[in-house]
């Protein structure tokens, strides 16, 4: 009879390596797309050396900069300032302020 390991991480977010959520779509989606960039220069006819050099300075900066939008702001971070910035700063009302504390009187039926 066959055994199956019994899943643990049921309710948990996708974490490999430390990267969490969504900064592991950010990382794989632009590892695949710096190598799909260097397939393209590398058959336009640019030098393969610089294509190498492109392609690993780029992914160590994309590494980098994952890991560390990882580190700061964390599992839900990138959503939370993403909503931040969608709301207003402040609120402004417009009207007078005694007009605030007013209370409004019943009109009068003739």
């Amino acid at each position: 009879m066959a055994e199956y390991p019994i899943n643990k991480g049921i309710g948990r977010p996708v974490e490999f390596k430390g990267l969490k959520a969504q900064y592991l779509f950010i990382f794989c989606g632009g590892l695949l797309a710096l190598f799909v960039l260097f397939v393209i220069l590398y058959m336009v006819g640019i030098d393969q050396w610089v294509c190498i050099g492109f392609g690993v300075a780029s992914s160590s900066v994309l590494v980098w900069q994952t890991f560390a939008l990882n580190a700061r702001y964390g599992e839900h971070g990138l959503m939370k300032l993403g909503a931040t910035r969608s709301h207003p700063r402040y609120l402004i009302n417009r009207r007078r302020i005694t007009r605030l504390f007013k209370r409004k009187r019943k009109e009068e039926t003739t």
